[in-house]
């Protein structure tokens, strides 16, 4: 709108320019009125002629009018009827135009808006009389029209867009309760499973223990028998307390809430004292079971280095427990004759650069066994909670001189969440018929 204010402005300023300068290529054509020479008049018809296809080329249109307000001359095909108000600033006037409709002689108004200045025109203390320019309003309405499409279009895609990012981001948002909703029913439906086995038994022995007492009357009952069911009694008390304790350990370790202090662990004595308490089943089992501790390079001098070469920061009864855990399965699955070997290392970070030892030094525990191994399709799944090889979830090992039917399935579960509790990982490798081989990497310390 400023824009076209100037340009009518700037017509004027040209017809205004015109009255003092003869130069004016478009010098404006004065009459004397009568003899008067004091007076004068511009032949407009003389003077606007040759400029009226400009200004129709421009979309601007000029009227000339008499000092007294009389229309003398208009590029307007009709004229407006619109008095006129001196104004330079401009401003915007509706002309409404009846049109006729056929044979029913109706009328309809069609609405023109125009940007109008009007320019008093003087010369010396004669108004001559008075120009009003023109310019159809659709200049203006245009780019507002553009601008609300445009704007409506850019909501309306900025709208569909943030609707798909929304939908899209929740949809990821919800992904991880999705999965925890799963595991949880799985847990639910897994925990009732090996729960209600250990409570049958349980609630078995005791029936037959009473029955058994009901008949102490007739018939004589060795205290024997009863020993044997109560001694089973106990076994099954003791595998649901581990069972619920493993459940407790999971849970709180999922949630959080352990506090479990950490301080120094020097991990050969930790695996020293486990290999130690688990010998004492591996010659009934006919295993050989053996600890290899890596020595540190001859380069080495540093001795408050060698001194702690195998010390980590760590929590000793988690880590007693997470290589008990692992030694037990591996000695389990082996069969009479094998062997399972116990391997700890230490892994220097090295900086390639400097090629200097940094402070990502880890400990390295292998644990390898020349059991059953474990089928390639299973070991995706095999640190689940609650889940067996065996689809029976009953252990089979290779060893025929027992069979342990006592296992949860929570036992890798177990290991997986106190190697990543202490910012570590463990990986396993197996072959059918060869044998298995977990792999735990534990930080010297851990980071804040």
């Amino acid at each position: 709108m400023r824009r076209i204010d100037d340009t009518l402005n700037h017509v004027v300023e040209i017809v205004e320019r015109c009255i003092t300068n003869s130069r004016c290529a478009s010098t404006l054509i004065f009459e004397p009125i009568n003899a008067d020479a004091d007076k004068f008049r511009i032949n407009v018809e003389a003077s606007l002629r040759e400029n009226t296809d400009a200004v129709e080329d421009d979309h601007i249109d000029l009227e000339w009018f008499s000092p007294t307000g009389k229309l003398l001359w208009s590029t307007l095909s009709e004229p407006l009827n619109i008095p006129i108000r001196a104004n330079r600033t401009g401003e915007t006037v509706r002309v409404v135009k009846n049109e006729s409709k056929d044979s029913k002689f109706k009328t309809s108004d069609s609405p023109l808006l125009l940007r109008q200045i009007t320019q008093r025109v003087d010369l010396g203390r004669q108004v001559l009389g008075y120009l009003r320019v023109s310019h159809p309003w659709f200049e203006v309405t245009k780019p507002s029209r553009q601008l609300i499409f445009d704007l409506a279009l850019g909501i309306g895609l900025m709208v569909l867009s943030v609707g798909a990012s929304g939908w899209f981001l929740s949809g990821k948002a919800m992904e991880p309760v999705g999965e925890s909703y799963q595991r949880l029913k799985q847990f639910t439906a897994d925990a009732s499973h090996e729960l209600r086995s250990p409570i049958t038994l349980i609630q078995t022995n005791v029936q037959v223990a009473l029955a058994d007492l009901d008949l102490t009357a007739s018939e004589a009952t060795t205290s024997m028998q009863y020993r044997q069911q109560l001694k089973m009694i106990e076994r099954l008390t003791q595998r649901l307390g581990k069972l619920v304790n493993d459940l407790l350990f999971l849970a709180r370790q999922d949630s959080g809430i352990s506090k479990d202090t950490f301080s120094p662990c020097p991990l050969d004595a930790l695996l020293m004292e486990v290999v130690e308490e688990q010998q004492l089943l591996a010659p009934e089992q006919k295993i050989t079971l053996s600890l290899d501790l890596v020595d540190p390079p001859a380069s080495e001098t540093n001795p408050e280095l060698l001194e702690n070469w195998f010390t980590l920061v760590g929590n000793w009864d988690q880590l007693v427990r997470l290589f008990t855990n692992l030694i037990s399965n591996a000695l389990h699955y082996t069969p009479a004759g094998g062997r399972v070997k116990v391997e700890l290392a230490r892994i220097d970070g090295i900086n390639r650069v400097s090629r200097l030892r940094n402070t990502s030094a880890q400990l390295q525990v292998k644990v390898t066994d020349t059991g059953v191994g474990i089928p390639a399709e299973a070991l995706p799944c095999l640190f689940d909670r609650f889940y067996r090889v065996d689809p029976a979830r009953t252990h089979t090992s290779g060893n025929t001189t027992t069979a342990n039917a006592t296992g949860s399935g929570l036992g890798l579960a177990i290991a997986q969440a106190i190697v990543e509790h202490h910012q570590g990982h463990i990986q396993v490798e197996s072959t059918q018929g060869i044998g298995t081989t977990f792999t735990v990497t534990l930080p010297i310390t851990l980071e804040s």
